[in-house]
């Protein structure tokens, strides 16, 4: 299965390792915390970053996944009714928000624990 690429708003392909920076930024900039970003192109086909993050609440998971659905339009969109785990798809890019008490219930880290992580440089 190919995956298409990822796109800002405008339309532009991106480079994908500047994408995902790029997101890791924007969630930064709206406050989220514990963010990390995995490398999984060597691991997975279904695509090749996650990045995951908390939020204070449901409303500020929305707040933070509202700003990258400004700057990327999604593929696919999960959770944001409810805004406890918010998944947003970009293709090369998926992207979890996350409510503290949700992420270490489902412990993502734990399955891809074995993936390179990617430093986030915060402002």
């Amino acid at each position: 299965m190919l995956k298409k690429n990822s796109k800002t708003k405008s339309g532009k392909n991106t480079n994908v390792e500047q994408f995902v920076r790029t997101l890791a930024k924007l969630i930064d900039q709206k406050k989220g915390t514990e963010i990390v970003i995995f490398d999984l192109r060597s691991m997975s086909p279904i695509t090749d970053y996650f990045i995951s993050t908390n939020g204070l609440s449901e409303i500020h998971n929305r707040a933070i996944a509202e700003s990258l659905i400004e700057y990327a339009e999604p593929d696919h969109i999960e959770g944001l009714e409810t805004g406890n785990w918010i998944l947003l798809d970009f293709i090369d890019v998926i992207v979890h928000i996350f409510l503290k008490a949700t992420r270490d219930f489902y412990g993502l880290e734990r399955l891809w624990g074995d993936a390179p992580q990617i430093q986030c440089e915060h402002d």
